[in-house]
């Protein structure tokens, strides 16, 4: 037991030590902070420019509240339970292999730090993308877990920042899924997660842009905008009461999975839920609104 205890006191040191690090300009490929400041204005700049729906106020509705979300999710919900959270269940997950004679090496495939760094990133991004993709699918088809998505789904105007605007509980599902995956491959440096992830960052702020864009032939490999919004629609064909559209960086799962839906083009759709008028508007509220749902 004090071995767990150890890793949760460290996980919390660690952590608020590199926040410290990050904001006070200690520059290299893991300072998520800086990152995810340059990344935001970049995009919101391109949504001032380029405006997809010109009637939207550049400060359009619940900016604030996403802004805040933006970062709660981002660092503070690290600080506070994530982390250590993550770090605790994979040790107990290691000794439970052990116990059994076994550890997470024995289920390598190989080392992908053998290959080159082009080769580790795509393998990298198209394993946690397909994970999160199957992962989000779930969310919407299980009334449990859908009343967690509901707080990303309440977004009534798409902005740059409603990319981050989610319930806690989600990035402890997305990160218990995307784990095994991982390890049965092994090797991914700081470096390589890095990238992938700002890469990731970048698209998932343009998918929630308000933004006129699809990339042309590339929006059959990428998610963009004018996919995405679909995704968020408030109505939709019974056929496909599900959901549409569950991909996060890459499209390409749903042609395959035939889950694409673009009907015509969805600048004016309204988006939302079915009875999204009576969902919580603040952060707490939402927050506690899935162990509130029957």
């Amino acid at each position: 037991m004090n071995k767990y205890l150890d890793i949760i006191k460290s996980s919390y040191s660690n952590y608020w030590n590199y926040i410290k690090q990050s904001v006070l300009m200690e520059l290299n490929w893991e300072n998520y902070f800086y990152g995810l400041i340059i990344i935001s204005l970049f995009v919101w700049g391109l949504e001032i420019v380029f405006p997809w729906r010109k009637n939207q106020s550049i400060f359009r509705k619940d900016f604030w509240l996403d802004g805040f979300y933006m970062f709660f999710n981002f660092f503070l919900l690290n600080l506070i339970i994530l982390i250590a959270l993550s770090n605790s269940a994979a040790q107990i997950f290691n000794d439970l292999l052990g116990f059994i004679g076994l550890s997470i090496e024995s289920f390598q495939l190989f080392n992908i730090n053998e290959f080159p760094l082009w080769v580790r990133l795509l393998v990298f991004l198209v394993i946690i993308d397909f994970v999160q993709w199957f992962t989000h699918t779930l969310l919407h088809r299980y009334d449990f877990l859908w009343n967690f998505h509901k707080v990303h789904h309440s977004v009534k105007e798409m902005g740059f920042a409603a990319h981050l605007r989610y319930h806690w509980m989600e990035p402890v599902l997305y990160n218990s899924m995307k784990y095994i995956p991982l390890a049965i491959i092994g090797g991914f440096t700081a470096k390589d997660i890095a990238l992938v992830h700002f890469f990731n960052i970048t698209i998932g702020h343009l998918n929630h842009a308000n933004i006129n864009w699809d990339y042309g032939f590339l929006k059959y490999i990428l998610n963009n905008p004018k996919m995405h919004i679909w995704h968020h629609a408030k109505e939709l064909p019974i056929e496909r009461r599900k959901g549409v559209n569950f991909g996060i960086t890459l499209s390409i799962w749903d042609y395959i999975f035939k889950t694409n839906y673009i009907p015509h083009s969805g600048r004016n759709i309204e988006i939302g839920f079915t009875g999204d008028e009576q969902f919580p508007k603040g952060f707490l509220n939402q927050e506690i609104y899935p162990l509130n749902s029957k």
